[in-house]
């Protein structure tokens, strides 16, 4: 059997999986992406991502991680969203759920079909197999871009000529030699939209990302209070943010998700604030059950939540934001103080004297001097 046949056979296999996308490419060969994320981590753009600089060694390159590895089968799967996920922002009192958080979580499902083309390969090409989705230590964007699939933007993520910026990534790495596909190049131009969108301010030059800045970071992989310099920027994105992606001119070419894990669920499309700050252990765990948003947790989450219904400049919101100034959380506790102090500025003095002393621990208080401020 031939080079040739052999990929066309994993293609194959590949696209019966459900991927959209495979492309073969090396993992032996050096990269420049390792000295970029060598550079990322010593100017301290990973913020609290302490793993990134713990598993900085195992990331500089895919022998690094395990040594066998000759070649890289790479696998997108797309999660294009059926409407412009841009538009909930005029609705503040609803809170906005990236496009690839609506629907079932991602990894689950990759990495089960990613298992079956692994042994499926294995059998035809020999050699051992390790299969990857993003909570591994691979640097997954410049190997999809060393595999053809796309190239890393100017808003670092990747962008494909036929799907735009909605893709899912996943990898095989072998010990087997596959012939590689010719590497993608870089197609943004002079287009700068994905740079100037940023609310925050996350790009400090093009193809640079300074994650403490980032509001898919900061709602997300952060874990205390946002700075308020950033709170007002969040809007009404309680995880994630997807404005970057949803700006670029390629998109034109993007499609609506075909699997239908991934198509968003009407419960998670816009949802009401109110009744998400009404959100209880049982009920966060039964709204977001198989969806990557559970993974931050109840308290993480009504943080965001507070934030957004401050955002909305809605009065009438300020009775679902002052049930939680009594939340056992310090950290939900500082954030209905910060989203009361922009509803309810009036009330301010009187609510914090009705407060227990057990209820306002330092940081708590250091909110309610901000807010009378």
């Amino acid at each position: 059997m031939t080079t040739g046949d052999v990929r066309g056979l994993i293609r194959d296999r590949a696209r019966f999986l459900g991927f959209e996308v495979c492309g073969f490419a090396s993992a032996a060969d050096p990269w420049p992406a390792g000295a970029r994320l060598e550079s990322f981590v010593a100017e301290g753009h990973h913020g609290t991502m302490a793993w990134m600089a713990e598993t900085l060694d195992r990331r500089r390159h895919p022998t690094a991680m395990w040594p066998d590895a000759r070649s890289a089968i790479v696998l997108g799967l797309n999660y294009g969203p059926d409407s412009d996920p841009l538009s909930g922002l005029e609705r503040p009192s609803n809170g906005l759920i990236s496009a690839y958080a609506r629907g079932d979580d991602y990894h689950d499902l990759i990495k089960g079909r990613l298992k079956q083309l692994a042994s499926w390969s294995k059998a035809r090409l020999g050699g051992d197999v390790k299969v990857f989705v993003d909570t591994a230590p691979l640097l997954e964007k410049p190997l999809a871009q060393r595999a053809g699939l796309g190239w890393q933007g100017k808003h670092t993520n990747l962008v494909s000529r036929q799907l735009g910026n909605w893709l899912f990534l996943g990898s095989v790495l072998t010990s087997a030699a596959i012939e590689p596909d010719p590497a993608e190049t870089d197609h943004c131009g002079v287009c700068r939209a994905c740079l100037d969108i940023c609310p925050t301010g996350a790009f400090p030059a093009p193809y640079r990302l300074d994650a403490r800045r980032c509001i898919s970071y900061l709602t997300i992989e952060h874990a205390g209070p946002v700075d308020p310099e950033f709170r007002s920027a969040l809007g009404n994105r309680i995880y994630g943010c997807d404005d970057c992606l949803a700006v670029c001119p390629w998109n034109k070419f993007a499609q609506g998700a075909q699997e239908s894990a991934l198509q968003a669920r009407a419960d998670l499309v816009e949802p009401s604030l109110a009744s998400l700050a009404d959100l209880d252990e049982a009920g966060f765990a039964r709204m977001f059950r198989k969806n990557p948003v559970r993974r931050i947790g109840l308290q993480r989450f009504l943080r965001n939540v507070l934030y957004a219904l401050g955002n909305s400049r809605d009065p009438s919101l300020a009775s679902a934001v002052e049930g939680r100034l009594t939340d056992a959380s310090p950290l939900v506790r500082g954030a209905a103080v910060w989203a009361l102090s922009r509803l309810a500025p009036d009330r301010i003095s009187a609510l914090r004297r009705s407060l227990t002393a057990s209820e306002q621990d330092a940081d708590v208080l250091a909110e309610w001097d901000l807010a009378a401020a």
